[in-house]
């Protein structure tokens, strides 16, 4: 068997911490290895475990979720965040991924969306909840950037919606190897180097066409 996907959670309310480590209790897949009230502990926190995932509330005392989200990437720890909060304006969902989240669950979701969550972000994939989804498809903006093609940018505002290369190829009628193609080129351009960072830079040029 696989390692379990090492986790540690934090959240500024002991009932919901309580909760989500009951809920996780039963999946042999995943370890709890601590947990958090604030972004302070938190960041202590990877720093002794090492966890696979954070998962974190954006609402958070001392040091709040986007604060904290931003200390893990400057000083370049390595774990995937799944930001977890009550709230699903499109400010939230942006301002999370713009600063290097790998995933957003909504606290009002189906307990299992928020596990499979936890699974898709470990391995790798973007995550978005339903409602995020539907906020971000109206995000698209007038016209691409100079840097990529017509194709290129449809390629990459499907990978901010969070969808996978099987996905992008069936949503555009092409196969799964030109997606990668697409991917290789877009990557440079945007001169990031995977698909979370590449969200942040969609993100950031829709900003920049309000």
């Amino acid at each position: 068997m696989s390692e379990p996907i090492r986790i540690v959670l934090a959240d500024d309310h002991e009932l919901v911490l309580e909760g989500l480590r009951g809920l996780l209790a039963d999946e042999p897949d995943i370890e709890v290895v601590a947990t958090a009230t604030d972004g302070a502990a938190l960041l202590i926190l990877i720093e002794q475990h090492q966890p696979d995932v954070a998962v974190m509330d954006l609402q958070m005392p001392t040091l709040d979720g986007l604060s904290c989200l931003a200390e893990i990437r400057r000083r370049a720890l390595s774990v995937r965040v799944l930001a977890l909060t009550a709230f699903s304006d499109g400010e939230s969902i942006q301002s999370a991924l713009e600063g290097g989240a790998d995933g957003f669950a909504l606290k009002t979701a189906p307990p299992r969306q928020t596990i499979e969550a936890i699974r898709q972000v470990a391995h790798g994939n973007l995550v978005f909840p339903p409602a995020a989804r539907k906020w971000l498809q109206g995000r698209r903006a007038d016209q691409p950037p100079p840097a990529l093609s017509e194709r290129e940018w449809e390629v990459l505002t499907l990978v901010a919606q969070g969808q996978t290369n099987p996905q992008i190829a069936e949503a555009l009628s092409v196969s799964e190897n030109t997606v990668k193609f697409h991917l290789q080129n877009i990557f440079p351009k945007l001169n990031v180097t995977n698909r979370t960072e590449a969200a942040g830079v969609f993100f950031k040029l829709q900003g920049s066409r309000k």
